[in-house]
């Protein structure tokens, strides 16, 4: 099998250590990697520092352009991308050709971005000591970025990392995850044919344990990170000075009131529980009821669950695949076996065969087992009953995260009560805390992280205002 080169400042490199990439669903290899060395890693970074002000200078047409190439460049190789992140990741064919596409929008939308990324003015004339003068404010990149991100989607939260830095003028280092790097090195092979300068992009699939030079790098002055809530915090305690944005996990709620559609409900829920094995921060973990409709939802939420078809991501047919790895699917198997010695009840699945984790449904979990209080990071919900909205809102609230939540409800007072109460960085009404449209701000509160993805919001993460006063004029 050919090795896969990685992208070092915009030019393919090959390293003296390889990775090899499993399917998690039958173990065949799916291909291999080129690591960098210690000193192409260095070349990297010396590289993204070298070319800051040359990025930082590009006039926005040339940055947009670029993006937008990308974006075009994907749709055309819509097909080989969905079926490289299906066989790295594990991720069912459909779902894949779902995030092949919202990577597609998220370079469209960078590109629309960078277009329209200029400064603001403000006369300053509003008492009579500021006669004359006028402030010219634009926004600057602090530097070269570092971009680490997550294998449960491989190519959109890569694109989330690259694609706003590009937008802002900021090189960025990739470190994708070890797990599923040939997603992210096919978008280094798309930058690649574009006109940025080199030094603009690296994509370094380079193992974990030697992340820590990456982060202590004072180059690298923004951190960009989407994982796990304690390694993004380990990042930020790290290194205290530099600029971090951290998108991290949660137990995502979905509150089912009693004027909802309980047939939307079901069947949202149950798909968006399992839809990448639950390996998703906002999948639905949480399902508060209110009691009058607990016993009529919850049949219809089994029934769901149980019509989910499970098997080989690469059937089109298939709904839930396997988890990222047997490790990580005995993990979950440990947690649900955890809350059922603990008192819970399985109403539908809860077996492991292999890497594959059947769709579950708990009940009566005890409020601090793990598979309520943490992110369970698999295809299981756990059904928790309250008596009206109020409990449900104070339910939401309890827990360490707050990413987003999903409310079922046909009242518009019941919704801007939810927007108004519950403690998350987003609330969706009438549909599952999954949902979301990538040019959106989207982060969390308490744990789940600083910062906001969703371009423009990132683009403002990666830059700090500027003031420029004109003095002396007659305005």
């Amino acid at each position: 099998m050919d090795v896969t080169p990685f992208w070092l400042a915009g030019r393919s490199a090959t390293g003296d250590a390889e990775l090899t990439v499993t399917n998690s669903h039958d173990g065949r290899v799916v291909g291999v990697v080129s690591v960098p060395t210690t000193d192409q890693v260095e070349q990297a970074v010396a590289a993204a520092d070298a070319v800051r002000k040359q990025a930082a200078a590009l006039p926005l047409h040339v940055r947009a352009d670029a993006l937008a190439h990308v974006s075009r460049r994907l749709a055309e190789r819509a097909d080989e991308a969905a079926r490289l992140i299906s066989a790295e990741n594990g991720k069912p064919i459909f779902w894949a050709r779902g995030e092949v596409g919202r990577a597609v929008s998220t370079f469209r939308f960078a590109a629309e971005e960078a277009r329209r990324f200029s400064g603001d003015v403000q006369r300053l004339d509003t008492d009579p000591a500021a006669q004359g003068r006028l402030a010219y404010v634009s926004r600057v990149p602090y530097g070269p970025i570092l971009g680490i991100s997550p294998f449960n989607f491989p190519l959109n939260l890569v694109a989330h990392k690259i694609a706003p830095a590009i937008a802002v003028g900021a090189p960025i280092v990739v470190k994708p995850a070890p797990a599923t790097p040939l997603s992210a090195l096919l978008l280094g092979e798309l930058l690649a044919e574009t006109d940025l300068p080199e030094g603009m992009f690296s994509v370094l699939p380079v193992p974990n344990d030697r992340a820590g030079d990456l982060v202590d790098d004072p180059r690298l002055p923004v951190i960009s990170f989407t994982g796990s809530s304690p390694v993004g915090y380990s990042i930020m305690d790290r290194v205290p000075r530099k600029h971090v944005t951290l998108e991290l996990g949660g137990n995502a709620a979905a509150v089912v009131l009693a004027d909802a559609d309980l047939d939307w409900a079901a069947s949202r829920i149950a798909v968006f529980s399992n839809y990448q094995a639950g390996q998703s921060c906002i999948a639905v973990q949480r399902v508060i009821v209110e009691e009058s409709v607990r016993e009529e939802f919850t049949r219809k939420l089994v029934a769901a669950v149980e019509g989910l078809v499970v098997g080989d991501p690469a059937d089109e047919k298939t709904q839930v695949g396997p988890l990222v790895s047997e490790d990580a699917a005995k993990r979950v198997e440990q947690w649900i076996g955890e809350a059922v010695a603990a008192g819970a009840n399985v109403l539908a699945g809860g077996a492991r065969d292999g890497s594959t984790i059947a769709p579950t449904v708990l009940t009566d979990a005890p409020p601090e087992s793990r598979v309520v209080c943490e992110e369970i990071f698999g295809p299981v919900m756990v059904i928790q009953p309250v008596a009206d909205a109020g409990e449900a809102f104070r339910t939401v609230n309890d827990s360490r995260y707050g990413l987003q939540a999903g409310v079922f409800t046909r009242s518009l007072d019941l919704a801007f009560r939810a927007n108004r109460e519950l403690e998350v960085g987003g609330v969706i009404i009438g549909d599952v805390p999954s949902y979301r449209a990538d040019q959106m701000p989207y982060g969390g509160v308490k744990e789940s992280g600083v910062g906001r993805e969703g371009l423009r919001s990132a683009m403002a993460d990666y830059t700090y205002e500027k003031v420029m006063v004109l003095t002396g004029l007659s305005l």
